[in-house]
């Protein structure tokens, strides 16, 4: 047996990926999430991997299908619909209802809103990866966006650092959150606390409050009602921490 060592998670941010939109279709729905281990595999024929949750209902639709595809999201994304579809299950909700997608030559939706650049696949094999399945597809489709055209696509690395963005714990590169936070005071003067989904990492600020969802400008984290929900991945107020 392989010896193990000590385990730095952090150290594989050093591995360099996108943010994507990974969909299929099974028995006349479709559904779509965000998946970052995504990478070309081969050239002749030109093949992808997509290492997908098993517990997710898109994994249940690729094993079923045999099909699906991948939109490669801009830098310019917002994070509501990266919310939407990375911390938001099928189950509940209906993704593409309102959401931008075209039926493709697979018969998988592909998601064109915020895309770069779309691709479809038909899955010519997979691996058991413990917790994900990792799908082998061969391309069958690929085309960049118009209106794309120059856009930067959207990397891991910009999400975490520049949108201050985080994973649903069944991402592969998830790493809970550091809970050990505490209120500060600046200039002796106290403030209203922002705070922090300990899921997606949205930051809520009193001084600007949700008007979106009926929460006013200069209201206490306090004061919002406790059936409130975060707006970007819908958790529930006590998952919030009081920002560093």
């Amino acid at each position: 047996m392989a010896e193990t060592g000590s385990i730095d998670l952090e150290a594989l941010f050093s591995f360099s990926s996108g943010l994507y939109i990974v969909s299929s279709h099974a028995e006349g729905r479709g559904n779509g999430q965000i998946a970052d281990a995504i990478v070309q595999v081969s050239a002749a024929p030109p093949r992808l991997v997509a290492s997908i949750n098993k517990d997710g209902l898109t994994h249940e639709c690729m094993e079923r299908s045999g099909v699906y595809a991948v939109s490669v999201l801009a830098e310019t994304t917002p994070r509501e619909f990266i919310g939407l579809f990375g911390f938001r299950s099928g189950r509940d909700v209906d993704k593409l209802a309102g959401t931008e997608h075209r039926t493709g030559v697979t018969g998988a939706p592909v998601v064109t809103q915020n895309a770069l650049a779309v691709v479809e696949t038909r899955v010519v094999g997979s691996v058991d990866a413990g917790t994900h399945t990792v799908f082998v597809g061969e391309v069958v489709m690929a085309e960049r966006l118009a209106g794309g055209a120059g856009g930067r696509p959207l990397t891991y690395d910009y999400y975490r650092d520049h949108m201050r963005g985080r994973v649903p714990e069944s991402a592969p590169g998830y790493v809970a959150p550091d809970r050990n936070r505490h209120a500060k005071e600046e200039g002796g003067v106290a403030k209203m606390k922002k705070y922090v989904c300990q899921v997606c990492g949205y930051v809520y600020d009193p001084e600007a409050g949700d008007p979106d969802n009926d929460v006013e400008a200069g209201t206490s984290f306090e004061d919002v009602p406790d059936d409130w929900v975060c707006p970007i991945c819908g958790a529930e107020k006590d998952k919030f921490e009081p920002q560093e």
